[in-house]
């Protein structure tokens, strides 16, 4: 009787990357598989990386190669590295090589690439259009980070059809925010940054649609006397500038927990979201959060946010100002915001994503 314990390989290649969700989804999937009572072995392949000094992945194998090409990693020296470690699974996301030999599982985040014709630059849209549903058609399973998001690939990809598991993002467990007085002690310190500000967050690409969040700041009237800080990587796509907007750039986990800790709101008005992992890190902070209806957006926030029905400036900034008027509201919504946050969970989430392991082990050994 063969008794080897069964191997599933991960793609560990962004991890400690700083590729913003793509690098949290992973980081925070492995302390929850690290952290989980598992009877398979797990293995991440690092290209060049290797795990967070802060970060636990408990007894999951953490072995790094090289390869300068991130296409040539994907391509041929992922597989290849599978294949030696006797790889009985492999997880990655998105696209992914021909050359695997065994079953893959695929984590495709959303399928936003089909759905805005302007979010992306034209070749890259025209790629990942192309490449995904071919990925999606030779997975044994796709997981994927919400139901909103499980419908639109099944929609936009008929091949996943049936293959598709919602499995929810958490909070990244390192995600610590100090309380607010401490908070605007560490911004001032740092930014020279005085309240009162609301926060939004993200890398600016068109789907972002951060730009919303700064027309509403700037039709508010200068004696209301609230500025915006916009925090992120640069992206690509215009933006607007206003004496009322301030931009860090991509900043510290330290310092972005005391932006949102300090921040009257928080304003996610994205056209569309797999997830919206920024909504988690607010409600964290104490945070009250207005956010848009734009993809999974709604079904993350449930009540616990103020939802937009349109992506109208002045509604955006009617919301705004309800918020900084009315207290009781602000309440309600930091109290849902912290019921809501425990409904997250890394731990539950790789219990979920370990069934998918099983189930996909047991289908290819029938």
């Amino acid at each position: 009787m063969n008794s080897r314990t069964p191997t599933v390989i991960l793609d560990g290649s962004l991890v400690g990357a700083g590729s913003t969700g793509d690098s949290a989804y992973w980081e925070g999937l492995l302390y929850g598989l690290g952290s989980s009572s598992c009877d398979l072995r797990l293995i991440a392949l690092g290209n060049g990386n290797s795990p967070p000094s802060d970060l636990s992945f408990g007894s999951i194998q953490f072995p790094v190669s090289q390869s300068q090409n991130r296409r040539l990693w994907n391509l041929v020296r992922f597989p290849l590295l599978a294949r030696k470690l006797k790889a009985d699974v492999v997880h990655t996301q998105y696209n992914f090589s021909p050359l695997f030999r065994v079953p893959v599982i695929t984590t495709i985040h959303d399928v936003s690439f089909f759905i805005g014709s302007d979010w992306f630059e034209p070749r890259d849209r025209a790629i990942l259009q192309r490449m995904i549903p071919k990925s999606a058609a030779r997975a044994a399973s796709i997981i994927t980070v919400s139901q909103t998001s499980k419908r639109e690939i099944e929609e936009h990809i008929p091949a996943a059809a049936g293959k598709v598991e919602a499995i929810y993002n958490a909070l990244d467990p390192r995600f610590s925010p100090p309380e607010r007085r401490q908070a605007m002690e560490i911004l001032e310190g740092s930014l020279g940054l005085k309240a009162p500000f609301a926060l939004t967050v993200g890398t600016r690409w068109p789907r972002k649609n951060m730009k919303l969040a700064v027309q509403a700041i700037m039709e508010l009237g200068e004696s209301e006397a609230l500025r915006l800080v916009v925090s992120g990587k640069a992206g690509w796509g215009p933006e607007l500038e206003h004496p009322r907007i301030v931009r860090p750039g991509f900043v510290s986990r330290f310092i972005l927990g005391a932006l949102y800790a300090a921040s009257e709101m928080y304003l996610a008005p994205s056209f569309h979201e797999g997830f919206g992992i920024p909504l988690l890190e607010a409600w964290a902070a104490k945070t009250p959060v207005i956010c848009s209806k734009g993809g999974a957006l709604p079904e993350v926030a449930g009540d616990a946010a103020a939802v937009m029905p349109d992506f109208n400036v002045s509604t955006w900034t009617a919301a705004i100002r309800q918020l900084r008027t009315e207290s009781g509201k602000v309440s309600a919504l930091v109290e849902r915001g912290e019921e809501r946050l425990a409904h997250f969970s890394w731990s539950d989430s790789a219990q979920k994503t370990i069934a998918v392991y099983k189930k996909v082990m047991q289908v290819d050994r029938s």
